[in-house]
């Protein structure tokens, strides 16, 4: 049971469900972006990811100076229903609206797989 209350710990912060519902959405993504989508300073967003990070959540790919998160696979069956839960009946909450709506109007563009 310790390693589910560290999982709901985690998640229990808005900014990192939040975080969580957007990555299981769009899959990896450049903090930057998920930093204009919340309309957060992208240090804060790195330290909620790191907590999340540390609690298994997420895990990281460094490309050149920007950093790209993705939840992790899911190892159990609460994982899997979690980020179902994320994808089907969050999505629609309307903080996450507003962040999806933000999403599309990012100021950092992808081009290539990379933060200009």
């Amino acid at each position: 049971m310790r390693d589910e209350a560290a999982l709901f710990k985690a998640l229990a912060d808005p900014t990192r469900l939040r975080l969580a519902v957007l990555l299981a959405i769009r899959g990896e993504t450049c903090v930057c972006v998920l930093a204009e989508a919340l309309d957060q300073p992208d240090f804060k967003i790195s330290r909620h990811l790191g907590v999340m990070r540390s609690a298994g959540l997420v895990e990281a790919r460094r490309e050149g100076t920007w950093m790209h998160y993705r939840l992790v696979k899911a190892r159990s069956a609460l994982e899997r229903h979690l980020q179902d839960c994320f994808r089907d009946c969050l999505a629609r909450h309307p903080d996450v609206r507003k962040d999806l709506a933000r999403l599309k109007k990012v100021a950092c563009r992808i081009e290539g797989g990379k933060c200009d």
